[in-house]
């Protein structure tokens, strides 16, 4: 007698984010990209990876530095940006991203008629942002609360840029918290500002643009510049996992 199939969902459980980042349809979301800017994509995290790190946000020892959003009037809510050496899954998730979407953004740059100046492998990019003097960790833990919101921004951080990031929702909206939607607003080449609002479910992820995407115009390719914020919390506690894939000046 064979042995049962195993369960789907058991089996999917106990893949390695990299695995799960790996069997996304990519180019799916690479379509999807460039229709609107940013793409949400199956789960990468499972429900206990997802406590696990939001349960790392009171370790503080952790973290290379907090940042407090009103302080700053970059909105309300707080979040801090991991140190060195990063969490194993906060590494593993970041490298399994790169390679797919350095696809992504070498093709973008290509429709733009500019460098592509990312090498084949993070760690190999993550040294060119060394050298250039960016050399501290991006990835963030975020924290919102009730009434907390995020103004429409871009992260930057230096002259080395990556033209795409992720964020990886951590709780669950509806049942952890409501409202906290993710913004994306759009400057359309000569027209109004397109937004986009996404609802970020626990474990998934959503790739957007950093600074700018290509778009087409009468005069062929243009690039169309957006900025992407938090609604505001209109209850319960929202945490979320930020990937950006180039270090700060």
């Amino acid at each position: 007698m064979s042995a049962a199939a195993p369960d789907t969902a058991t089996a999917r459980a106990r893949l390695a984010p990299r695995d799960r980042v790996g069997r996304a349809d990519w180019p799916a979301l690479a379509a999807e990209l460039d229709a609107y800017g940013c793409a949400l994509t199956p789960r990468v995290l499972t429900p206990a990876q997802c406590r696990a790190l939001a349960g790392l946000y009171d370790e503080t020892d952790r973290f290379r530095s907090t940042v407090d959003m009103a302080r700053h009037r970059f909105g309300s809510g707080r979040y801090r940006y991991f140190g060195n050496p990063l969490p194993d899954v906060v590494r593993e998730v970041r490298e399994a991203f790169y390679p797919h979407l350095l696809t992504v953004a070498r093709d973008w740059a290509s429709r733009l008629g500019r460098p592509a100046p990312w090498p084949d492998s993070l760690g190999e990019w993550l040294e060119m942002c060394h050298e250039a003097g960016q050399t501290r960790p991006t990835p963030i833990l975020l924290r919102y609360g009730p009434d907390d919101w995020n103004a429409l921004h871009r992260d930057l951080y230096g002259d080395l840029v990556f033209p795409l990031q992720v964020v990886i929702g951590l709780d669950e909206q509806g049942a952890d918290y409501t409202g906290g939607e993710f913004l994306l607003v759009e400057q359309r080449p000569r027209a109004q500002s397109r937004g986009t609002a996404t609802v970020l479910r626990q474990g998934h992820g959503l790739i957007f643009t950093t600074r700018d995407r290509p778009v087409r115009s009468a005069r062929g390719w243009s690039a169309s510049p957006v900025r992407h914020g938090v609604s505001a919390i209109r209850s319960g506690t929202r945490h979320t996992l930020g990937l950006v894939f180039h270090d700060a000046a």
